[in-house]
């Protein structure tokens, strides 16, 4: 017997203009699962699944393979991580429109060479075409973003510190009338995005991140027509600023994923002015500890990070890397913990971790999401041992 609310599976296929075949398909590879099957097979859908369905069928039109959207669509029928990713959707259609855009613009020049009678250079072209089908770096973008906004969200609900991160590390920079500032691996751009109304008119700033994607995001949600603002795509190893060109440099979690991070904090101070400050976050090895056992717990096989990233760069050797470049240097730690009482926000933040747990969570993901119910259940204590080191050339 049908119940209410629910879809055969010949309606949810004629509501998604799609067949029956599909949808089986999808089920056998369990890239969307049936919320109910009734004893005698029959196969029943809800309005959550056809929401799934949409950015299935959105990230198959992007041009995804089954494979990677399986993996993008995980943990899909949660509220916050559908609006969550329907944003990150959006910005991939938006990329794609800018994209088109570029393209249309190209053969336009192109056509206007041509009647005019001018060489045409048709390696641009080639260029563009081949921009045309990178979805393997938007599928890498996508992650990306998703990531930054699992780990941000995770924060935002359950800190217990009321001063949020970003307006927190604000507070601890020298910004003032005039300055030149230079954040690398600015990301999206959410630490100038929260604090945008606290800037002063006159200020100049460089956002810069190794990634193109991200350095994108940071511009659409910033603003590319705000003067204050200038965006680049380079590796903090390589600053293409002559010496003694800031005021200020920011790097908020990111040293520790400099492939030579002597390297960077050298490139760092030589484009500091005399004087100049730095301030860059990172962690203690006791950060998030409780999240790491807890995945651990689940399967021994898990790591959530292949890398200790304290290790390379964190709280306790942070000093003693910088000291070379800087000749006042001290730690300024960030109070606070989370409780969290929901189990969706953490599975998103541990699937966003840069481990292993990819390998093991995907075909267990109901006993997974089961096992962290029961943990979050009456709350679920985390430990934060993050904060800032500030210094002067």
């Amino acid at each position: 017997m049908k119940k209410d609310g629910y879809y055969s599976s010949g309606e949810f296929a004629q509501m998604a203009h799609i067949t029956k075949k599909t949808i089986r398909y999808y089920d056998e590879h369990d890239i969307l699962k049936p919320s109910y099957v009734t004893p005698y097979g029959a196969r029943y859908y809800t309005d959550q699944d056809f929401a799934k369905l949409q950015q299935i069928l959105l990230f198959k039109q992007l041009g995804f393979s089954l494979k990677d959207i399986k993996e993008m669509t995980l943990n899909g029928n949660d509220a916050l991580y559908m609006e969550n990713s329907l944003k990150l959707q959006l910005k991939l259609v938006e990329d794609r429109i800018e994209q088109f855009q570029i393209m249309a613009q190209m053969m336009k020049d192109t056509l206007e060479m041509l009647h005019e009678g001018q060489t045409v250079d048709w390696s641009n072209m080639l260029d563009l075409l081949h921009l045309m089908g990178m979805e393997s770096s938007m599928k890498s973008q996508y992650q990306n973003s998703s990531n930054i906004s699992a780990r941000i969200s995770l924060h935002n609900l359950y800190a217990s510190n009321s001063r949020g991160w970003f307006p927190w590390i604000y507070d601890q920079c020298p910004l003032e009338k005039g300055i030149h500032v230079l954040e690398v691996g600015c990301g999206d751009g959410t630490f100038w995005l929260e604090n945008k109304n606290r800037l002063p008119e006159d200020i100049h700033i460089v956002l810069s991140d190794i990634s193109s994607g991200m350095l994108r995001d940071a511009r659409r949600r910033i603003g590319a027509e705000d003067p204050r603002f200038l965006f680049q795509a380079f590796d903090c190893q390589e600053i293409p600023f002559p010496d003694q060109s800031f005021d200020l440099v920011i790097a908020n979690h990111v040293l520790f994923y400099c492939e030579n991070i002597e390297k960077a904090c050298k490139e760092i101070s030589r484009v500091m002015k005399p004087g100049a400050h730095l301030i860059c976050s990172t962690y203690g090895k006791h950060h998030m500890e409780e999240v790491r056992k807890l995945a651990s717990d689940f399967d021994e096989r898990i790591v959530l990070s292949s890398d200790q990233l304290y290790e390379r760069f964190g709280k306790e050797n942070g000093q003693h890397i910088l000291s070379p470049f800087f000749s006042k240097i001290s730690w300024l730690a960030y109070k606070d913990s989370l409780l969290v009482t929901q189990p969706q926000p953490l599975i998103s933040y541990i699937l966003s971790c840069h481990g292993n747990q990819n390998q093991y969570i995907p075909d267990r993901y109901q006993d997974f999401r089961a096992f962290v119910e029961k943990q979050t259940n009456g709350g679920f204590h985390i430990t934060k041992d993050a904060g800032i080191f500030l210094c002067q050339k």
